[in-house]
């Protein structure tokens, strides 16, 4: 009898430490530890749904820290949690699960299954705007550059700063965005170093400049220009050469010291025989620095062995061209021009160095002032008949018509015929010249006009 009451009472006890063993059992494969935190809150003690429920209605309080210093509260409205996320919390109750109940602290950090909310996306902005504001006030890292200086490529030595990092302490938000306390680890931007595939490209590139050589032909001179000794210094970034200091602008000047004509003195044998100097005027040609300089570059760039003048040039007044490069006798001006002496009072036309026309004429009025400008000048355009209108000495506002008209200067002076005129002696320029033009007389006028053409010199002396 004592065997069969003593059967019973172990049976009943083998239940009972079952059904506790098993109640057990599901209460610890069902519940969270009591020091387990997901997102920075404590889930200890709850199960799945309790922990998810007590998520969705957490109320962030956010504060973020840099170098253990605050920079930023935020309070966000939500948690992002939903009920699409129980899945991931019922896997964190298995994954922290241990027999015995554990006082071991666990953190998980869980991100909400529906992302990109706007809360977020305003939090990542103030704190990107927040850390530019701070990087203002630092000293930003200095890369390592290859450097091209007279033939020599050198590489700059790199310079630390102390910008922050942005892109990667917003990573780092990234990972704790969910947490209440947000720690960042400083990190600060970095120079790119010597040996950077990025400065070793650069120095590649800078050294094909090296013994590059463009021959610039002027006229019937060549000159070779080399990057050895015109490029002061240049760069590579980003795909493209860039030329910080050239010495063209100085080799273009000495060009055009050399060879240019526009605004120079020229030595001109007249009808007579005799060699006058004459400066001033419009005629003429000059590299244009800005053009010239440019074009160089290129060629540099393009490694191109030859490279022509011509398209560089300009000149003054109303054809702005540049004229007379093509011209290479005669101090630029060629054999082919109209010639104007004043103490004479007469012009002569010639046309491949051969006279071909002549006349009397009737200059600016000395007296007043007025005299027909001296220099070196050219025929700006042809037109017949035409109304000249103006003021001269003596007669405010004048239209009058004529039957030829060309004009060499930019005040308004040419010859065209003048049939008022009835003082056509070698004198009348004195005291009855004109207002700055060449009078002609009307039975020679017609000869000159066919005679000239546009852009031909005139020289006025």
């Amino acid at each position: 009898m004592r065997f069969i009451k003593r059967k019973i009472i172990v049976s009943v006890v083998a239940v009972a430490v079952a059904a506790f063993l098993g109640g057990y059992s599901y209460f610890r494969l069902t519940h969270f530890n009591q020091q387990v935190s997901i997102n920075g809150l404590n889930v200890g003690g709850l199960t799945a749904k309790q922990a998810l429920s007590k998520l969705k209605n957490y109320q962030v309080t956010q504060t973020i820290y840099l170098k253990g210093e605050v920079l930023e509260h935020h309070q966000r409205s939500s948690s992002g949690f939903s009920n699409q996320d129980l899945a991931k919390i019922k896997s964190l109750v298995k994954k922290q699960w241990t027999f015995l109940p554990s006082a071991k602290k666990k953190q998980f950090l869980v991100e909400p299954k529906t992302t990109g909310d706007q809360q977020t996306k305003s939090v990542q902005a103030e704190l990107k705007s927040k850390l530019q504001q701070l990087n203002r006030k630092r000293t930003a890292p200095v890369d390592a550059q290859a450097v091209f200086s007279y033939g020599k490529v050198t590489i700059t030595a790199p310079k630390a700063g102390n910008q922050y990092n942005i892109d990667r302490l917003l990573k780092q938000y990234e990972k704790q965005q969910y947490l209440p306390k947000v720690k960042l680890t400083v990190k600060y931007l970095q120079p790119l170093k010597a040996s950077s595939s990025k400065v070793q490209t650069e120095k590649q590139k800078l050294l094909a400049l090296k013994d590059r050589t463009v021959s610039y032909q002027v006229q019937e001179t060549k000159y070779n220009l080399a990057t050895k000794d015109l490029l002061k210094k240049a760069t590579y970034q980003d795909g493209k050469y860039y030329f910080q200091e050239t010495d063209l602008a100085n080799k273009i000047s000495e060009i055009n010291q050399k060879q240019a004509t526009l605004g120079k003195q020229i030595n001109f044998k007249t009808n007579s025989g005799n060699t006058v100097q004459v400066s001033g005027g419009t005629y003429g040609w000059a590299l244009d620095t800005s053009s010239a300089t440019k074009h160089l570059e290129n060629a540099w760039l393009e490694n191109k062995s030859t490279l022509e003048a011509k398209p560089d040039i300009y000149g003054k007044g109303y054809l702005t061209y540049g004229l007379g490069y093509n011209n290479l006798t005669n101090d630029g001006i060629g054999s082919t021009y109209a010639e104007v002496s004043i103490s004479a009072q007469r012009v002569w036309l010639y046309k491949n160095g051969q006279q071909v026309a002549t006349s009397n004429i009737v200059t600016g009025k000395h007296s007043t002032g007025e005299d027909t400008p001296k220099g070196v000048w050219y025929i700006m355009y042809k037109q017949s008949p035409s109304v000249l209108s103006g003021s001269e000495a003596g007669n405010s506002n004048y239209s009058v018509k004529v039957k030829y008209w060309a004009q060499f200067t930019n005040s308004g002076c040419g010859f065209h015929d003048a049939s008022w005129r009835t003082n056509w002696s070698s004198t009348a320029y004195l005291n009855d010249g004109s207002g700055g033009c060449a009078n002609t007389p009307s039975d020679k006028m017609e000869n000159i006009y066919n005679n000239l053409s546009q852009g031909e010199p005139v020289i006025v002396y």
